[in-house]
């Protein structure tokens, strides 16, 4: 099935790649309808090696940078639709957070591809980086207040905020929230990563309208929810 996968790396040089990424690639670097997107060739071969991944798969990699994107991302995406696996590494840390995997993640919403990453221990990282939303400035404001007036008060005052917003709420309230938002006519595209990580992982990104349709009112999961800059 044809996904885009991140693959979070260590930021120091001699610690190990988390043990489901290692899994992961370990499983599937050498299959023919796998692409190996990686920052830089020497680092990442380096690194590959000292994982003890098999060093065929060297051969495959493709570079994936600031000064590449704009040129391979459309190929990308053609490989993607075309039932290819997209692994993404950087050379160290979340790929697609502060990074040019930005782009990348951003074009396969807007075409309807898969994206999902291996486990990252930081949920709002993860979620802003899932979101594809631009970041280079982002507000992370905590948890939306629980009662009238000053939920809807704070509500209508963060959507104010150019910038991209990180917001958090109880498992209960997750589709109460997103008809909050809809009643505020807001046109900010949203992000709503729910189970991150988990098996039972779900994202959806759009307007709040498309998203309050895919939650049933009884609707209980974990999430994190980015809005769009404006």
């Amino acid at each position: 099935m044809s996904e885009l996968i991140l693959i979070p790396t260590p930021i120091a040089d001699e610690l190990p790649l988390e043990p489901i990424a290692h899994g992961m690639l370990l499983e599937d670097a050498l299959k023919e309808n796998v692409v190996l997107l990686v920052e830089e060739h020497k680092v990442g071969r380096q690194r590959w090696i000292k994982w003890g991944l098999p060093r065929e798969a060297i051969e495959k990699f493709q570079l994936y940078n600031e000064h590449t994107q704009d040129k391979f991302a459309p190929d990308v995406i053609k490989l993607l639709k075309a039932g290819h696996k997209v692994y993404l590494l950087s050379d160290c840390g979340l790929p697609a957070f502060c990074d040019p995997g930005q782009t990348l993640v951003d074009l396969c919403h807007k075409q309807g591809i898969k994206v999902t990453s291996a486990p990252f221990p930081n949920s709002i990282a993860l979620a802003v980086a899932l979101s594809g939303f631009p970041h280079s400035r982002f507000s992370f404001c905590g948890f939306v207040p629980v009662k009238d007036p000053d939920r809807d008060q704070w509500i209508k005052a963060e959507l104010k905020r150019p910038e991209t917003l990180v917001w958090m709420e109880t498992p209960y309230r997750l589709k109460k929230l997103m008809n909050d938002i809809l009643k505020t006519g807001t046109k900010r595209e949203v992000f709503l990563g729910m189970d991150l990580g988990g098996s039972e992982e779900k994202l959806l990104r759009g307007p709040a309208a498309y998203l309050s349709k895919q939650l049933a009112e009884s609707e209980k999961r974990e999430f994190v929810l980015v809005i769009a800059p404006l």
